[in-house]
């Protein structure tokens, strides 16, 4: 990176995305993961890699499904407690309203680990989250320890958090060989991503370059910067996504932007030419629509290898003319 790491540098850009909450370079380039079975169970699961090209065709739900929650207690090395919601696709009425102990749909989902903002919690963002669900996927938000809302706030932990992450992600693919587990065979195991927001979205970027995770198939970084986990993405490609409001007030655009230039793997950037650090995102239902809408084709595209909704993502950007995209998938 061209800037040395410092605490007071790290705090200094990071510190204000307490608003996230409210509420040499390495890299090679391949092809793009191609779709494991369909949700409804007709495909056979690939036994290649998570994170290796399959070259299987695949098709992602047309249904919406109801969300199901709840709340896993983890704690990694003892010393760290990270409590994880899940939100899954449920059985019963559609709906972006999640519901505790609600059985899960038939099928098996692919899983998206999100991470929150400083100052956040997952439930901030279940108005994108619960989108995500109701399309056919299992997401799942460890709530960090130092970084929380309640927590001490102590910036430098961020550093921490992929390891959490990774951690967390064992936790929850290990629910489908549990016999007692409501999700058990619901998990399509070889089909994962990370997405997160702010400090989150550098947690995300450091599963890709310092502490990748092999597991990971693509990424959704949302106002997020390099600082700390450097731009040296490493192992399989996966596709990733950047979205990035150019008015944000906390990581500037243009360092999003930067991180995002150095992607080595098929890739694209959805930028809001009057956006925020992101509380306009999930306050804001015509900014909300098109962020959902495109990184929903994203995943159904990365993770079910859905070629009709990598085919839309363009279309769905450029909804209500409130966003532009640099597609490079």
């Amino acid at each position: 990176m061209s800037r040395r790491l410092t605490p007071a540098l790290l705090a200094g850009a990071l510190v204000a995305a307490g608003l996230a909450g409210c509420s040499t370079d390495t890299g090679r380039q391949a092809a793009a993961p191609t779709g494991p079975p369909t949700a409804t169970g007709t495909g056979t699961p690939s036994s290649a890699p998570s994170g290796a090209s399959t070259a299987l065709p695949g098709s992602a739900p047309q249904e919406r499904f109801a969300v199901g929650v709840r709340q896993l207690d983890l704690n990694r090395d003892g010393t760290r407690k990270l409590p994880v919601t899940v939100w899954y696709p449920a059985a019963g009425e559609p709906g972006d309203q999640p519901r505790r102990s609600l059985p899960a749909a038939s099928g098996r989902f692919p899983v998206v680990m999100f991470s929150h903002g400083l100052g956040g919690r997952p439930a901030d963002y279940a108005p994108l989250l619960t989108r995500w669900v109701a399309a056919g996927f299992v997401v799942a938000a460890p709530t960090f320890p130092h970084t929380a809302r309640g927590g001490d706030g102590n910036v430098l932990d961020v550093l921490n958090q992929p390891a959490d992450v990774s951690y967390a992600l064992t936790q929850v693919l290990a629910l489908d060989q549990r016999s007692d587990d409501p999700l058990q065979g619901r998990l399509a195991t070889d089909r994962v991503a990370a997405a997160g927001h702010s400090a989150g979205g550098v947690t995300t970027i450091g599963l890709f370059t310092t502490g990748r995770d092999e597991r990971l198939d693509a990424g959704v970084v949302f106002a997020g910067t390099a600082l700390g986990v450097g731009t040296a993405f490493a192992g399989a490609a996966a596709p990733q996504l950047f979205v990035h409001g150019e008015a944000d007030e906390v990581v500037e655009y243009a360092d999003g932007k930067a991180v995002y230039d150095k992607v080595p793997w098929p890739k694209a950037m959805l930028s809001l030419p009057k956006g925020d650090h992101g509380r306009g995102l999930l306050s804001d239902g015509v900014s909300l629509g098109v962020v959902s809408d495109t990184t929903v084709d994203f995943l159904r595209w990365t993770l079910y290898g859905d070629q009709a909704a990598k085919r839309r993502i363009p279309a769905g950007a450029a909804r209500n003319d409130i966003a532009v995209l640099d597609n490079h998938l």
